[in-house]
């Protein structure tokens, strides 16, 4: 995430949407999963999903099948994506980087009070993905037991 702007592009709930759709893929009786069946499952928007899953593929973690057997699919082992990865894939918006950065005005104590907080959130920042870091999708979804593979989601 670029310090200067305080920006990324998605919302954290993407975060959220994408690592469980991520457990949800790497679950050894999944081979690959529509969107529809992934949203109904994690009783979010398909399109939205869409958008979400579309940035994975891009960042190189999942791809897209076509025909009967079609939707989306890890290619990579789950263990060897980090928590870290996905979000820096998915440029995460940070809200507190943003609130806390409009609260300085454009004068010259505001101006000082931003670097300051920039440098600050800055720092966060890396505390976050060295935290993230830590976790793999793979260890997520040992921990995470209840799943029910659906007739959609093709299995292997």
């Amino acid at each position: 995430m670029n310090p200067e702007k305080c920006v990324g592009s998605y919302h954290f709930k993407w975060f959220g949407l994408a690592l469980q759709a991520l457990v949800i893929l790497s679950k050894d009786n999944v081979r690959t999963c529509p969107s529809a069946e992934l949203a109904m499952l994690l009783q979010s928007e398909a399109t939205l999903l869409r958008r979400i899953l579309s940035s994975l593929a891009k960042g190189g973690i999942l791809e897209t099948r076509e025909g009967r057997d079609g939707g989306y699919r890890l290619i990579r082992d789950p263990y060897s994506i980090t928590l870290a990865e996905v979000f820096t894939v998915l440029q995460v918006a940070d809200p507190l980087c943003s609130a806390i950065r409009e609260t300085a005005g454009s004068h010259a104590f505001g101006i000082e009070m931003n670097t300051i907080f920039a440098e600050i959130t800055s720092e966060m920042d890396r505390a976050m993905l060295l935290v993230l870091e830590k976790d793999t999708i793979g260890r997520i979804a040992d921990r995470a037991g209840g799943y029910e593979k659906s007739d959609d989601c093709a299995a292997q």
